[in-house]
């Protein structure tokens, strides 16, 4: 299978089972493929697998997700990161996005929003587009 064919990957961290159940069925269907994690543990090690963008949830029963989203911008890796999370106060959002993540949705969330923002992200970060086709620029 050629890269320009290839379904984008999403590295999915939610401890949560029924939300990581929901996003994951959501995800799979819109044609991503999609690893998960309940830990930022778990997390920390699938990283390393590379990723298209990550979701990625903040409270952990390991610790904070913005741990994680530090540690990707600190060593210099731009992957986009979405944050979902039930802290919904202004300045938890402002250090969410100041840590290094590309957006931060607030949990109930609406999926086909997610998966339309997850699309977007996609498409400005490079070389596919929301169908998984590299652009012909």
């Amino acid at each position: 299978m050629s890269k320009a064919t290839d379904p984008e990957r999403i590295l999915l961290v939610e401890d949560d089972e029924r939300i990581r159940l929901e996003v994951l069925d959501a995800l799979q269907a819109g044609g991503f493929v999609v690893s998960v994690a309940a830990t930022l543990k778990e997390a920390t090690d699938l990283v390393q697998n590379g990723f298209d963008l990550v979701l990625l949830d903040l409270g952990l029963p390991d610790g904070d997700g913005l741990d994680l989203c530090r540690s990707l911008r600190a060593s210099g890796d731009d992957m986009p990161i979405i944050l979902l999370t039930a802290r919904d106060a202004p300045e938890q959002r402002v250090r969410g996005l100041d840590v290094g993540a590309d957006d931060y949705v607030v949990k109930p969330f609406h999926m086909p929003e997610l998966v339309a923002r997850i699309r977007g992200l996609l498409r400005r970060s490079g070389s596919k587009t929301a169908t998984g086709l590299l652009r012909a620029d």
